[in-house]
């Protein structure tokens, strides 16, 4: 199977070239290297796949359509659209950039499948469609029209243009709602790599709010079992919830990262941000009984795991 795979550098996308390419498939990756963090991370994230002869790594960006036009073409299997501007609170400062990177680059893409018959097509959406929903478990029947930031809008934005492509040319399309996902190579200004860097430097860790916020922290293994298990079942339109369904408190999630580092935090307490959602909580019963997704990854097994890599990263540097 060939794959063209979409922000093929960065966190996730680096993990699911690994997996594919061990798999045995032939993989084009595509990342623009933009410097929302340092680029030099990415590339270190991607440097095992490029030792792979089945590995093609393309320097673009996704609003390019003339580039698109030139590393798709009727070979490849499947498109899985990972590259996004990422992140809340960024979006809310820059949000023309956001609906351009992630609407527009959507749209070059979806119109490349179009053109050359791809009929499978993955869409890394986000739980952050789902606002603050009052009722949880967050369930893919719950209504997700009150996007609170910008980042969130243009990935509800995201997956109606997802069906509408699916509707007009028959493209089978899934899309997968992401719950904040951790581990080995997480971005460094999401909260578990932010905040075991500091512990470790024995630097203070910001708390927005009182630390009652609960997020479905969802380990980098199981989201890829469940991306790959995605495309292997990709048929018609669905969207599904790939989280751990076990949420937990940002204030237990900092006890818990004091274990797996072995160091107490100090925390500095700030004011609530703009755009973040009170809770995550992802309930996954349509990815367990379509896919076959499992999550199996507790909390303080994937903290563990990522200490080690954190520690390891820091001897390396």
């Amino acid at each position: 199977m060939r794959v063209f795979v979409t922000g093929a550098a960065g966190f996730i996308g680096s993990h699911l070239c690994e997996r594919l390419l061990n798999d045995g498939c032939e993989v084009v990756g595509i990342d623009s290297f933009d410097e929302f963090y340092d680029p030099r991370i990415k590339r270190r994230n991607i440097d095992r796949c490029l030792k792979d002869e089945h590995f093609r790594l393309v320097e673009a960006d996704i609003r390019d359509h003339v580039a698109m036009d030139q590393v798709i073409d009727t070979d490849v299997d499947v498109i899985v659209h990972l590259a996004a501007r990422a992140g809340v609170r960024p979006s809310i400062a820059e949000p023309v950039l956001y609906a351009d990177v992630n609407i527009n680059g959507t749209m070059v893409l979806l119109e490349a499948a179009k053109k050359y018959d791809i009929k499978k097509f993955i869409f890394a959406s986000s739980s952050s469609v789902y606002g603050n929903n009052e009722k949880v478990p967050f369930s893919e029947e719950d209504n997700v029209d009150f996007p609170i930031s910008p980042y969130a809008a243009t990935k509800k934005a995201g997956e109606l243009i997802c069906h509408t492509y699916h509707h007009l040319y028959d493209i089978s399309i899934t899309c997968l709602r992401f719950f904040t996902v951790y581990g080995p190579r997480q971005r460094p200004d999401l909260a578990i790599h932010k905040f075991a860097r500091l512990i470790e430097e024995d630097r203070p860790i910001p708390v927005f709010g009182d630390g009652s916020m609960m997020r479905d922290f969802t380990y980098i293994d199981d989201i890829i079992d469940g991306a790959v298990a995605a495309m292997d079942k990709c048929n018609g339109f669905h969207i599904y919830n790939l989280g751990e369904s076990q949420p937990i408190s940002v204030n237990d999630l900092i006890g818990e990262i004091e274990h797996a580092l072995g160091k107490k935090a100090v925390k500095e307490s700030l004011p609530p941000q703009p755009g973040d959602v009170e809770r995550t909580y992802a309930d996954v019963t349509n990815a367990i009984q379509d896919l076959g997704y499992r999550p199996s990854t507790p909390i303080r097994t994937g903290l563990s795991k990522f200490a080690a890599w954190l520690r390891q990263e820091s001897t390396n540097s």
